[in-house]
């Protein structure tokens, strides 16, 4: 069986919760029998072989709203999609259901839901009919939650043709930390400290998460890059914070080394942008307690209030704080937390469980 995968950038040219998604079910499906191909736009045209699936990208010739378009794209997709046996689309990108109508590829096809459109309400308006058409189209929708499919006005829609399959992850890809990247890390974050993994994006919620941290002894690494990254250097000089630290992107064995030493994640986003929140399932994943906020949606799937961690509402610095406080000084309890979040990574999130969900349904569509 052969997928074609479709989604508006992938990796190398972006490293972020989707690409990994992409990438673990493609790498998951190749061992299962199923050959994987990725279809996006770049502004690097060359093909890229990672040995058990490949990334091939069309030319960009403009973007809109953080959309990519390219003419070239809709012969590409074509190509590529007459050889596939199943086309799964990866939501929100419009392009892709411009293109989807555009190509009249009628193959059996799935789209992931990642997330509903929150910050682009105007051109939402104009979307709407566009969208409402494209997935009443496919023949089934993924949501990575229960708890997005529960509060999407959209998903509701479609209610009928909805399946829930979470994110998950491969353990074995997370190589042991050197020790010299364990002594580096500990000499530079101290003996204890909170994590925050992620994009430094306006939904991230990081300017609370500075707020909570004025007046306290608790320290926080930040690693990440993005648009709002100089808005939150600048808030952090402005409250005088000498409790934080802003390591930038880092290498995967940076980042495994933070994981295996932080105390806990804190995971502060504050809007239904965040939809899962792959670093809270890395930090359930080394047995770290989380805080996390209210949004309704897969984040609280993983991070369960008193169970593997701390829930608190969005946007309330001053709960963020009581939360981070409650952690700092109860060793025990964040102990007891993480076991618990480990224990639930091994129940439902792990990659060959996600895998065999999505393999499955491939073959229930395509009868192979």
């Amino acid at each position: 069986m052969r997928v074609l995968h479709f989604y508006k950038t992938y990796k190398p040219d972006t490293m972020g919760g989707v690409q990994e998604l992409i990438s673990q079910i493609c790498s998951g499906a190749a061992l299962r029998g199923v050959t994987s191909e990725v279809l996006t736009v770049s502004h690097d045209t060359s093909t890229v072989d990672f040995e058990d699936h490949v990334h091939h990208r069309a030319k960009m010739d403009l973007e809109i709203a953080s959309s990519g378009f390219s003419l070239s794209a809709f012969g590409r997709f074509r190509e590529h999609a007459e050889h596939a046996d199943l086309i799964h689309y990866h939501f929100p990108w419009p392009f892709a259901d411009v293109v989807h109508f555009a190509t009249r590829m009628h193959k059996p096809s799935v789209v992931t839901y990642h997330s509903d459109i929150v910050r682009q309400k105007v051109l939402l308006q104009f979307y709407k009919p566009l969208r409402n058409r494209f997935l009443a189209s496919v023949d089934k929708i993924v949501a990575t939650s229960p708890n997005y499919l529960a509060t999407s006005e959209v998903l509701q829609r479609y209610r009928d043709k909805v399946e829930v399959i979470p994110i998950g992850l491969d353990e074995g890809s997370y190589a042991t930390p050197t020790a010299e990247k364990l002594r580096y890390w500990r000499e530079r974050a101290g003996p204890k400290f909170f994590l925050f993994v992620g994009n430094l994006r306006y939904y991230k919620g990081l300017h609370i998460l500075l707020d909570a941290l004025q007046g306290t002894e608790f320290r926080a690494v930040i690693i990440g890059s993005g648009p709002v990254e100089r808005e939150l250097r600048a808030q952090a000089e402005r409250l005088k914070l000498s409790n934080v630290d802003f390591v930038g992107p880092v290498g995967d064995d940076d980042k495994i080394a933070l994981l295996t030493l932080c105390h806990a994640l804190t995971f502060p986003s504050h809007l239904r942008s965040e939809a899962f929140g792959i670093s809270l399932l890395e930090a359930a994943m080394f047995g770290k307690a989380m805080i996390s906020t209210e949004i309704g949606t897969g984040t609280s799937y993983v991070n369960v209030d008193g169970e593997t961690g701390l829930v608190v509402p969005a946007s309330d610095p001053g709960a963020l704080k009581e939360a981070m406080e409650k952690l700092w000084n109860d060793e025990e309890l964040a102990r007891t937390l993480g076991k618990a979040a480990e224990s639930r990574f091994q129940s439902l999130f792990t990659a060959d469980r996600m895998v065999d969900k999505y393999v499955d349904l491939y073959r229930r569509l395509t009868g192979k």
